[in-house]
């Protein structure tokens, strides 16, 4: 039976009982049982066997190059074959197991995750360089997906309905439509498709690679999980989930664990005739491409896709600056602005800009920097020496078409990762640096008179993710939510002024160039494109 979802909440629940300190001894203790275990050699699995490949993949730690967290099997076309044969071999039993099993599974693997959410934490902000905070929270977020999605599965009864056709006495010697005819008992049901492969991306790779497996694999699907395992590594966190989606009883073959380059296992998934669908967040291009080869081949796949966003918050000319500071720096700057809900572009009102800019200097410059494992450290490294170049290179184009007003140097703190200030720049509406996604801490300003300018510049970028306003104007609360071209919108949100999507409170949705299918993750409408309808009918 459906019960009430509550959100984990981790660290809220531990702050409003006054017990922060045991979070971070939890946290530290995790930490260091974490790197304690560092430097081993993984396999994949595939029907629940252990599978090796000739090579690997050194994955190291985005902290410091010279910490190496495992070695991985680097994977082939012929392995994600092999994957996908076993998904398609699971498929009927797992499609045919009744979906109050499938959910009481789910809720199983669910309370897993809550009692190992320090250990996965840990690991987490070893492999993706976030804050003991970002990485609980998203440990949360995955829990929270997996305890929505069974709730939502067992209050629609496993997404079928009954209807039925009364019967007519009267009767016709050849039937056309609408003619009288005998009673009809009608089901109306969702079924699954078959194989879905599931490529996650570095940057969630615990909350969004959960999400989009229980998505699939709660419906009834089967499911190859491929997790980032080229530039930027998080193939054990993936493996970890495959273990704990394992420890709670899901059937071999059902979830199939497979690392390599997108080029040969991302590839093979995307274009086998085997697989049913593809759930990938990434990039724009990356997403892109994908759909486009699959189609150009005459192929048909269901494609369930996040690919980024490029996200504004407008200033109003009266609004609560302080809150506007905050949420702006929080939405910017965490986690070094590698989300793809990050902001990018703030729209300030000319009237205030000179005063919000100087509190936004304040405050970002009291950010700490360093090594994510340390309690008081806000920002870690950017994930990769290829990000680093995007970051420096933006710089370069900041101070040759506009100003930096902050920060746009490297930091030096002894360990041998990127790390980067934060930066605030100001920019023409027509530069790169407002069109394009960068995925670094970068935020550009631009100054606004008129409240319909910001939101025409604010919706002049092909992506439409997130997008946030502070205002105490009830008349241009009203124009944002009516003109703004995005699918997930917050006014005045001091946390965070366009990141933090809650499952069940918030869907978390892209338009335009950021999504596809117009339905978001956390919302009652996301299991629905894991399923295809059918009805049966059945003359008495």
């Amino acid at each position: 039976m459906p019960g009430r979802f509550e959100n984990e909440s981790t660290y809220q629940k531990f702050a409003s009982e006054g017990r922060e300190a045991e979070f971070d001894r939890l946290f530290d203790q995790a930490a260091d049982s974490a790197r304690a275990a560092f430097g081993a050699k993984h396999p994949m699995y595939i029907g629940g066997k252990e599978a090796y490949s000739n090579m690997t993949l050194a994955e190291g730690s985005p902290i410091s190059s010279d910490m190496v967290i495992g070695h991985f099997q680097k994977g082939t076309a012929e392995h994600a074959r092999a994957a996908i044969e076993a998904a398609s071999n699971a498929f009927r039993d797992w499609s045919e197991t009744d979906y109050k099993e499938r959910a009481a599974i789910f809720n199983s693997i669910a309370d897993l995750f809550s009692r190992d959410k320090f250990n996965l934490a840990a690991i987490l902000s070893y492999e993706n360089a976030k804050s003991r905070y970002e990485s609980v929270g998203e440990v949360d977020e995955a829990i929270d997906f997996m305890r929505y999605y069974a709730n939502e599965l067992l209050i629609n009864k496993g997404y079928v309905r009954r209807t039925r056709l009364a019967s007519s006495e009267a009767r016709v010697s050849a039937g056309f439509q609408g003619a009288p005819s005998a009673g009809e008992e009608v089901t109306i049901r969702m079924r699954p498709y078959g194989v879905f492969g599931v490529i996650a991306p570095f940057n969630f790779p615990v909350s969004i690679s959960v999400g989009m497996s229980a998505g699939a694999l709660i419906t009834g699907n089967t499911v190859v999980f491929k997790p980032s395992s080229t530039d930027n590594m998080t193939m054990f966190t993936g493996l970890r989930i495959y273990e704990l989606f394992k420890q709670g009883g899901l059937p071999d073959g059902v979830f199939n664990y497979i690392t390599g380059p997108g080029s040969t296992v991302g590839d093979e998934l995307a274009t086998s005739d085997a697989v049913s669908g593809i759930v990938f967040t990434g990039s724009k291009s990356t997403g892109l491409g994908m759909m486009a080869k699959n189609f150009s081949q005459g192929k048909k796949k269901v494609f369930v896709v996040e690919m980024g966003g490029k996200n504004p918050v407008i200033i109003g000319k009266k609004c609560d600056m302080d809150r506007a500071v905050t949420g702006v720096a929080s939405a910017a700057f965490g986690f070094a602005g590698q989300k793809c809900s990050a902001l990018s572009r703030v729209y300030v009102h000319e009237s205030i800009k000179e005063m919000f800019v100087s509190k936004l200097i304040d405050k970002t410059r009291n950010l700490k920097i360093g090594n994510p494992i340390n309690k008081d450290v806000y920002l870690g490294p950017l994930i990769s020496k290829n990000a680093f170049e995007t970051y420096t290179e933006a710089i370069r184009k900041a101070r040759a078409t506009g100003r930096v007003l902050y920060g746009g140097n490297q930091v030096t703190n002894g360990l041998k990762g990127y790390y980067v200030e934060p930066a605030i720049v100001e920019v023409g509406q027509d530069s790169e640096l407002v069109h394009r996604e960068l995925f670094v801490p970068i935020l550009s300003i631009v100054g606004y008179k008129h409240f319909d300018d910001a939101i025409r510049m604010a919706n002049d970028v092909d992506y439409g993710l997130t997008a946030g306003l502070y205002t105490d104007s009830r008349k241009e609360m009203k124009e944002f939510t009516t003109g703004i071209q995005a699918g997930v919108v917050y006014i005045n949100r001091e946390v965070s002024a366009t990141t933090g999507a809650i499952v069940g409170v918030h869907t978390f949705v892209g338009w335009k160039d950021s999504g596809l299918t117009g339905k978001g993750t956390g919302s009652k409408n996301y299991l629905q494109q894991f399923m295809r309808e059918q009805s049966v009918s059945v003359t008495k």
